[in-house]
């Protein structure tokens, strides 16, 4: 049995179920791009457009990353839609190279969740990945989410099946898809250390009581090494870039410099921009941002952490969508009559609640595996990066897949053996969480246009 592979397997099967959830979530995507009403672009997307079919398209640039000032935004999506504009002629045939990628999401969760807690598990959190509303939503919408969460998780599974087969190789090929997530979005970059850490685990561990006396901890380490290895030399092309063209040593882009200020000051988003948009050089921009982000952490000890928590906590994990943003905040659609707002919560809120309420049965539940504490440990950094700079709704979408797989196993989890009796201690923590979810949940039904019309409220203005 492989290393990860906890619970027992029937391969062909297991491929032939996966497969066939690619297929019909590539279909859901593709039937929603076709049945969507035709919306204006909102939030993130005429940033991504302009980025991509004017800025890396204006005359004598070309696509040369040398003639183009990109340096705020990371480079990746930008240079995908500018390419596949480019080979294809028009930005709807863009969106159906997308589709196609968003199915691609489908295999790798399928995949890390078999190798974490089981088969049936896999193909249950692929299934949900499959038809998720969010998922298929931003398949066919202009913002970078699809493109980083496929190659964040094509990194996770890879690093899976690296320590779960021994390989080398493919902990190279974790390296390079979680460089391309980083290219994508920089955060991914500071999950890497996590990743590399659970591949030497065993080499940290040596000489640990708790430590398996067969595991090869040498071996382990190499391959951490070749993972961080891989990771380097797919940034290092656009690092070399960036200290060519600004004269400065920046990984991917200045954006995180200036989320971490946006998320620890009183300021709006538009007030950050226009004190920000006063300094010319983009570096030292970007280094003034930092500065005055650690100024306004400084300023709120000792209860910063705490104070953080109570704010971006409610607004990661709410009862909410971009969807609802794009149709409800921004308007995209033009204005909508409420009941068919309310129809739309429930679509894309209901399976959230329900995902959410399976995550915390599975969580008290499971019988860990190391691939699922991975999972758990990448959730718990993911969200207090964006608990340390700022929250919404689309930022918890990277890894809801790990709620996906926990929630699976709540439900199908038992004929794997992955689910253990709820008594004890688990019974203790799964009312603890229970209740921290109440805390974290209440205060963002209110913005629920269904649940105000539920407790006879009138809706917000």
């Amino acid at each position: 049995m492989a290393r990860n592979e906890c619970y027992p397997l029937d391969g062909r099967r297991f491929n032939r179920g996966l497969l066939a959830l690619t297929i019909a979530a590539f279909v859901a995507r593709v039937a929603f791009l076709l049945l969507e009403p035709r919306c204006d672009l909102a939030g993130d997307e005429p940033s991504w457009v302009a980025l991509g079919t004017k800025e890396l398209s204006r005359p004598r640039r070309g696509l040369s990353p040398f003639r183009v000032p990109l340096i705020f935004y990371p480079p990746l999506y930008p240079w995908f839609i500018a390419i596949l504009h480019r080979l294809l002629g028009s930005l709807s045939a863009v969106l159906w190279v997308q589709a196609a990628l968003g199915a691609l999401l489908v295999p790798a969760v399928g995949r890390a969740g078999r190798m974490a807690l089981g088969a049936r598990v896999g193909l249950a959190a692929a299934a949900v990945v499959a038809f998720y509303p969010d998922f298929v939503w931003f398949s066919v919408h202009f913002w970078s989410e699809m493109p980083f969460i496929l190659f964040l998780w094509w990194g996770i599974e890879r690093v899976l099946q690296a320590d779960s087969i021994a390989s080398k190789r493919t902990a190279a090929m974790a390296g390079v898809f979680w460089g391309l997530s980083t290219l994508t979005r920089e955060l991914a970059l500071y999950l890497a250390p996590f990743a590399a850490a659970w591949l030497a685990r065993d080499w940290l561990l040596r000489g640990h009581a708790g430590a398996p006396a067969s595991s090869r901890p040498v071996l382990g380490l190499a391959r951490a090494f070749v993972f961080a290895l891989s990771l380097i030399l797919t940034l290092a092309p656009w690092t070399a870039r960036n200290a060519i063209v600004f004269d400065a040593f920046i990984p991917v882009s200045t954006m995180g410099g200036q989320n971490l200020w946006q998320g620890n000051v009183p300021l709006t988003h538009l007030e950050v921009y226009e004190t920000l948009d006063r300094i010319e050089d983009p570096v030292e921009r970007d280094r003034q941002a930092r500065k005055l982000a650690w100024e306004a952490i400084r300023a709120r000890q000792p209860l910063w952490i705490f104070e953080k928590l109570g704010e971006q906590m409610p607004e990661f994990w709410k009862a909410g969508s971009e969807i609802l943003d794009h149709l409800v905040g921004r308007e995209a659609c033009g204005p909508l009559p409420a009941w068919t707002l309310r129809r739309v919560e429930v679509l894309v809120v209901l399976p959230y609640l329900i995902m959410l309420a399976l995550f915390l049965v599975g969580l008290a539940r499971a019988r860990w595996s190391a691939g699922a504490g991975l999972m758990l440990v990448l959730l718990v950094a993911y969200n207090l990066a964006h608990v340390v700079a700022f929250a919404t709704t689309r930022f918890r979408l990277p890894m809801l897949p790990v709620v996906f797989c926990f929630g699976a196993a709540a439900v199908v989890g038992r004929r794997d053996g992955s689910l253990v009796p709820l008594r004890g201690w688990r019974l203790g923590l799964l009312v603890i969480l229970v209740l921290l979810a109440g805390l974290v949940l209440a205060p963002g039904l209110e913005e629920l246009l269904s649940w105000r019309w539920l407790t006879g409220r009138p809706p917000l203005s």
